[in-house]
């Protein structure tokens, strides 16, 4: 552990009389490097205000301000210390270093560096490397038609957009992994520090191998506030500090204070130390394969918030305080003093000194910075669709659950995926993970431990690999924290690999925020930037499902992330329901080819009864949704009712109260639609999936009854389909939140999607039943008693339900 301060640095911020101390700076460095972060700073204090006199050629005037002046400094300096001497260490080093901006709306500190190493001009060449260039991008910053204050998909050298607190750390290690050359410098804010999913993301060093691995250095900047509170990591004393992060398993080295040239000599000798550690974990490992734990360094930044900026505004502290957070001056535009305020702040940071006549940075400084791809901001891991290279695949059809007759046997659908996912892996052991909460084996996916075992490097007993493997070089990542897992996974498939993420459905809903920030990246890296490079898609199967929840009762019961992922741009989400083994692998096979997508398959893993053999099961999920002809009685006809039905316990039901129906009514004209591709019911204006109205109405008729029966909420289908011809006479049955410890017919039953209620619903809704189905109306409503009778005299289901197989069904 090494600690660098200013003697109470907390004290007062504003005195930066402490003599320069000696470290690796010479005095010629020491002043390139100053420079060039006070160029950085100057920068991001100009996108903050500035709309004219980019470099303060004429004194400032109102007209100079933008209007509205939106945006965050407090971090800002301190992100711009870390990336200059960030920058150094590659240059001297010839490092590899991607960088993760966590601290919220930390985006001008990573603009202002990327600008000044000319990638941005690269990417946007209007953005020019002069006085013109400059204007333009000081206007763009938090202006109408311009970028955000987050490292959003815009900046050059990102993943990380920032917008939600607490991911930094977890996208750092998911780039990481499989990476051995790269670096991932990750800064922490102290605010973001305090939230669930980064405190569980300090524990990646677990995970992370010396070998296969890059490495992560963590960076913790400590400047004391949040919006408007204190933060709990700045406020804890040294020595508590210094133990938590023992505790977590790495080497902090501290580095505090807050006079500019001593702490440069710090950061210089500390970032020195760090990669020279990682570079001896690496080497003894890789020479040795030695696969023991190491204990990696992380860096403790404590700097005043708002550090350089205005110390005081009318009589209040503003560095080293909340006020710096945001705007520290709000109205320059409109108070003569303010404005004095903000010119001098400006102006000490001597930008004629560091720009030519021409408004670009001077030759020397500009030497500071790496050249081509070592570039921060041009880092290709950042642009991950670059690196992507695609899967190796096996055929799905070799690995098809036999099916001798439509919903003749059950089978575990994930356990066939499982098998077909262990190949999968086999094929690709550098560029394919799987990511699950201590589930895949409850999720039947156990078959990939053949593949390779669980990652690993703590601590291990005998029994720790009775019931799959641990080992250090691992592709399957458990832990239990969906948080974490799924940070890794996104931090995976933006620089460029491939995976599958598997979570229970009740749970899922921990990383709706995720997927949410996930999803809007896709969909603006996809529509406005061209530059970024197609990635693989985020794959998530969602099992262990609401119908099948007999023990864990009610809080396992939430379809709803469904409706949350249907909420987001339609060219980024797609949504799978295969209500079989073999449709499974046909969507798994699909979703792991494709590209720049939220795929989201829902499939349980407990036995389900099989319909399609593969070849009518390929079929069937290439077109997402079709007419079944064995389970139908319209024959080409006009129907007289519609039964259709989406997800694996749904279809079955549906089924079941088809052949109820058919078997007491013989002249009855149904059709049976199963539905695969739950977009394939939007309309085509309305989704990339979606179906015209003609084939719409070709399916579902323009004015005949429909028995929807749906897996998650009804309200999400009525949702697709309110503006088709025949939405008055679809009703939908789904989970109405009605549950406890039930059997699954119960709790079919409860919720109204079991057979009998399907049924009955038909019946009831169909003219030509009406009149003549009374007495197979009351046969129905006695099964319903006779079945919720029987589940709470035995704890199970009848034989004839758990047992039933299409074609057996009771008179």
């Amino acid at each position: 552990m090494e600690r660098n301060d200013d003697s109470a640095v907390q004290a007062d911020a504003g005195d930066r009389a402490i003599p320069t101390e000696a470290g690796p700076l010479s005095p010629d460095a020491l002043w390139k490097i100053d420079a060039f972060w006070r160029a950085c700073n100057y920068l991001s204090a100009g996108m903050l205000y500035l709309r004219a006199n980019p470099l303060l050629r004429e004194p400032l005037k109102p007209e100079h301000f933008k209007r509205r002046l939106l945006g965050h400094w407090g971090s800002d300096p301190g992100q711009s210390f870390v990336l200059t001497h960030l920058s150094r260490a590659i240059r001297a080093q010839d490092l590899n270093v991607l960088f993760v901006s966590g601290p919220g709306h930390g985006a001008p500190a990573t603009l202002a560096h990327a600008y000044l190493e000319g990638c941005y001009t690269e990417v946007y060449p209007d953005r020019t490397l002069d006085e013109a260039g400059m204007l333009r991008f000081f206007r763009q910053f938090s202006f109408p038609g311009g970028i955000g204050s987050h490292c959003t998909p815009e900046t050059p050298g990102s993943i990380h957009e920032g917008g939600e607190l607490g991911y930094s750390l977890s996208h750092a290690f998911g780039a990481a992994f499989d990476n051995p050359d790269l670096i991932v410098a990750a800064m922490v804010g102290d605010g973001e520090a305090e939230t669930g999913p980064l405190a569980t993301s300090w524990h990646s060093n677990k995970f992370l191998n010396p070998v296969t691995d890059g490495a992560v250095l963590p960076i913790l900047h400590l400047n004391g506030y949040k919006i408007a509170n204190p933060t709990i990591l700045a406020r804890i004393p040294h020595e508590e500090l210094a133990a938590l992060f023992v505790g977590y398993g790495y080497e902090p080295h501290f580095v505090e204070g807050h006079e500019p040239a001593a702490m440069h000599q710090r950061m210089a000798r500390t970032i020195d130390a760090c990669v020279a550690r990682i570079r001896a974990i690496q080497h003894h490992a890789r020479s040795s394969n030695d696969l023991a734990r190491p204990r990696w360094p992380m860096i403790v930044l404590r700097t005043p918030k708002g550090w350089t900026g205005p110390a005081e505004v009318d009589g209040h502290r503003v560095e080293g305080s909340w006020r710096s957070h945001q705007v520290p001056i709000a109205d320059p535009a409109t108070n003569a003093a303010h404005l004095r305020l903000v010119e001098a702040w400006l102006r000490s940071y001597a930008p004629d000194e560091l720009f030519d006549a021409h408004g670009t940075l001077i030759p020397a400084l500009r030497a500071l910075a790496p050249v081509g791809a070592r570039r921060i901001g041009a880092n290709p891991h950042a642009n991950g669709g670059l690196l992507r290279r695609p899967l190796e695949m096996p055929d799905f059809a070799d690995y098809a659950v036999e099916v001798p007759a439509p919903g003749a046997h059950y089978a575990s659908s994930t356990q066939a995926l499982g098998v077909f996912l262990r190949d999968v892996m086999k094929r690709n052991m550098t560029q394919f993970r799987v990511f699950s909460p201590d589930e895949a084996s409850s999720n039947k996916l156990t078959a990939i431990y053949d593949a390779s075992p669980k990652t690993w490097l703590g601590e291990r007993v005998p029994q720790d690999d009775d019931g799959g493997a641990l080992a250090p070089d691992g592709r399957v990542m458990e832990m239990l924290s969906e948080h974490t897992l799924e940070g890794w996974f996104e931090g995976y498939t933006l620089t460029g690999r491939h995976g599958l993420f598997a979570t229970y459905e009740a749970f899922v809903h921990v990383i709706d925020s995720m997927f949410n920030q996930h999803a809007k990246w896709l969909e603006k890296s996809k529509h406005d930037l061209g530059w970024r490079a197609p990635i693989p898609s985020l794959n998530m199967l969602i099992t262990s499902l609401v119908w099948r929840q007999d023990h864990n009762g009610f809080t396992h019961q939430d379809p709803g992330f469904l409706d949350v992922v249907a909420n987001k741009t339609p060219d980024v989400v797609r949504i799978y329901l295969p209500p079989d083994a073999n449709c499974l692998l046909s969507v798994a096979d699909h979703c792991l080819r494709s590209r720049d997508y939220v795929n989201v398959i829902v499939a349980d893993k407990q036995p389900h009864l099989q319909y399609l053999d593969m070849a009518s099961a390929a079929t069937h999920c290439a077109k997402g949704i079709g007419i079944w002809d064995w389970a139908s009685t319209d024959q080409g006809q006009t129907p007289d009712l519609v039964v259709a039905c989406a997800g694996d316990v749904p279809t079955m039901e549906a089924l079941a109260a088809a052949e109820i129906l058919t078997q007491h009514f013989a002249d009855l004209r149904l059709r049976f639609v199963n539905v695969v591709d739950l977009f394939r019911l939007m309309p085509e204006t309305g989704h990339p999936h979606g179906l015209s109205d003609r084939d719409f109405d070709s399916l579902f008729t323009q004015d005949k009854p429909v028995i929807f029966n749906f897996h998650s909420y009804p309200t999400l289908i009525h949702k697709f389909i309110y503006n088709r011809a025949n939405h008055r006479n679809f009703h939908v049955h789904g989970y109405r939140e009605q549950g406890s410890i039930n059997t699954p017919l119960e709790l079919a039953i409860i919720n109204r999607i079991d057979r009998f209620s399907l049924a009955i619903d038909a019946i009831d809704r169909t003219p030509c039943l009406r009149e003549t189905g009374a007495h197979v109306k009351e046969w129905l409503k006695d099964q319903i008693v006779r079945s919720v009778a029987y589940a709470h005299a035995e704890g199970a289901d009848p034989d004839a339900i758990t047992q039933w197989t299409w074609g057996r069904t009771a008179q």
